[in-house]
């Protein structure tokens, strides 16, 4: 029984930051890598970026290589992406989820937020 909760997004402009956060409810939320996904309207649903259990460890889609950063506070329940230059195609809806494994595929992610809305304007 796991809740997940995204905030944080909006409309940006070109260039603009916009910091997502995702609190987690219930579970134990040090055990489970963590990840952003994204997924824009006719596309898939794409694996921004992951981090470890402790923190340590992190990785990005190439696309956003340099310009977001994920990030964990376990003492918070609460994973961040800090998102900077953001372009018109990182305009999606953002989701964060957990995982068991270190994994890219949303099929071994078994819990997600309901998803927040990033827009970023040309």
């Amino acid at each position: 029984q796991v809740t997940l909760v995204e905030s944080g997004g909006g409309l940006v402009q070109a260039g603009g930051s916009l910091r997502l956060s995702c609190t987690a409810s219930g579970g134990t939320f040090s055990n489970y890598r963590m990840g952003w996904f994204r997924q824009a309207p006719g596309k898939e649903r794409e694996s921004v970026a992951r981090i470890s259990m402790n923190g340590r460890i992190t990785g990005y889609t190439d696309s956003v290589k340099g310009r977001f950063t994920i990030s964990r506070d376990n003492a918070k329940n609460t994973v961040y992406l800090q998102m900077n230059s953001l372009k018109p195609e990182d305009t999606a809806v953002y989701y964060c989820a957990r995982s068991s494994v270190w994994s890219i595929s949303p099929n071994e992610y078994d819990y997600w937020g309901q998803g927040t809305q990033v827009t970023v304007s040309s």
